[in-house]
């Protein structure tokens, strides 16, 4: 079944270790250091359980001189932040002593499964063929997409090898980003890249769920349990049985439902809400929040040792404003797959001028922004080309070059331009909105919307706003061209 390494210095602990694993089937070696288990090719081994305070050496060094095999570590509750330190290092995992035999063989059974699953894994992964609809590169040879995530950009080819790394070790992730930066989406990419990829992944917003009813969605409940449970049922933790959780904005959970999480985590149990009967699971967490978990500790607003469990492995999104071009990139395939979905056969398309405002436009709601600006302008283009206006954006939020903020200003009208009127008085008195109207009137034949919007020192948008609100009809293009001729 497979072959392990005991690293452990107490030789009681370690022949009571020895024989619980050859029980199940398992080749065991032992040594009583880190010095005496490097006479060995560590790499001939399929696992190696090694006690984290060793005479010598500690047994984080195993993980760099064990590169190809498995470290778990056994420690005390006491040396729980170590625990978590020697996960950073790289260990698969750890766990407690005295240990419960059932959780030893379940982990050691996980890991050893895992890691012949990751050879497999990772060929698929180097070879874009494999997995041509999923992962794929644009003309310079980066990854352009992981599953949904969309970019090119040099934070997601960080972002795209950091979630392929850890999404064969099994185990806790918490992501960090802003309100839609795509944390979802790089949730079910690690599980699609996963051991688990077949099993279900189980999606729970923690900030959508009443805070009385949170411990009996996720831990589910029993008969009677509370007034309105006239039957037991199931929380979302074991329906995610031998696949995967993702709890989005896990910063929102209640204290109490915390402390059930955190038994899920450390015992790989469940208690559903007025039981008295735990029941075991095999869950892998990933969590989400855009929120600061360290400070929520802090205020006392989040358990500590919840917090340490969960920050194993950190993988934080980069905001939208952050990715340069990516917004064109993503802009273009939401483009091609709203179309699809709404079933528009207009063969939709960003004009020059939209392109140009979104690079320029902050995106305060990132790519979930991004997604509800596109679908608007599908639904409201009048042709197949997207305009800025089409897009809704916020005008505050919009980049103004240099280029456009140093325009030439415009010259106010005055009594001897004829189409403004003949009385002196009245230009005097020209309120804005009556200069504004004036001058796109006077101009509109022969400009373009782009050219009275940059003569004006105002957006598009801005411009098409005003034309409303002031009952301002664009002109029919064929006026426009022969005003133009003439």
């Amino acid at each position: 079944m497979g072959n392990i390494l005991i690293v452990e210095d107490e030789s009681i602990i370690r022949s009571a270790l020895k024989r619980l694993l050859e029980r199940n089937g398992y080749k065991v070696t032992e040594a009583e250091s880190v010095t005496e288990a490097s006479q060995n090719d560590l790499n001939n081994f399929d696992l190696i359980i090694s006690d984290l305070r060793l005479p010598g050496a500690p047994g984080t060094d195993l993980i760099t001189a064990a590169s190809e095999t498995p470290v778990l570590i056994m420690t005390s509750y006491a040396s729980m932040r170590s625990a978590v330190d020697a996960m950073k290092m790289g260990a698969v995992d750890y766990i407690a002593k005295p240990f419960d035999h059932e959780d030893m063989i379940r982990t050691v059974r996980r890991v050893i499964d895992d890691h012949q699953n990751r050879s497999k894994t990772e060929a698929q992964i180097s070879n874009p063929d494999a997995l041509a609809d999923d992962i794929y590169t644009d003309e310079s040879g980066d990854r352009a997409a992981l599953g949904d995530l969309v970019g090119s950009c040099q934070p997601m080819q960080t972002l795209y090898r950091r979630l392929l790394r850890v999404s064969p070790a099994d185990v806790t992730v918490l992501i960090q980003g802003e309100s839609g930066t795509g944390k979802e989406l790089a949730a079910r990419a690690i599980h699609q890249h996963s051991p688990r990829r077949d099993n279900p992944l189980i999606c729970v917003n923690c900030a959508a769920i009443p805070e009385s009813l949170i411990e009996s969605e996720l831990f589910g409940h029993e008969k009677g349990s509370f007034t309105g449970a006239t039957a037991a049922r199931q929380g979302l933790v074991e329906a995610a049985e031998s696949g995967t959780l993702f709890l989005d904005e896990i910063g929102e959970l209640p204290m109490e439902a915390q402390a059930r999480l955190l038994r899920v985590l450390q015992e790989n149990e469940v208690r559903r809400v007025g039981s008295v009967h735990a029941r075991k699971v095999d869950v892998r967490l990933i969590a989400a929040t855009h929120r600061n978990l360290k400070k929520l500790v802090k205020e006392g607003r989040f358990r500590e040792d919840l917090y340490y469990r969960l920050q194993v492995i950190e993988i934080a999104l980069p905001p939208l404003r952050e990715r340069g071009k990516d917004v064109l990139e993503i802009a273009e395939h939401l483009v091609s797959k709203h179309s699809r979905r709404l079933k528009l056969d207009n063969n939709a398309r960003l004009s020059k001028e939209a392109k140009e405002v979104m690079v320029r436009y902050d995106w305060p709601g990132n790519v979930r922004e991004l997604e509800n600006a596109i679908q608007r302008a599908l639904i409201l283009a009048d042709t197949g080309e997207i305009f800025s206006e089409d897009l809704g954006l916020a005008q505050d939020d919009w980049s103004v070059p240099e280029t456009l903020a140093s325009s030439e200003p415009v010259t106010e009208p005055t009594a001897n331009n004829a189409d403004t009127g003949s009385s002196a008085e009245t230009q005097e008195e020209l309120s804005l909105e009556d200069y504004f109207q004036h001058f796109v009137v006077e101009h509109q034949d022969n400009m373009s919307e782009t050219e009275l919007a940059q003569k004006l020192g105002i957006s598009r948008k801005c411009l098409w706003e005003r034309r409303q609100r002031l009952g301002i009809p664009r002109p029919k293009k064929g006026a426009s061209n022969a005003a133009a001729a003439r």
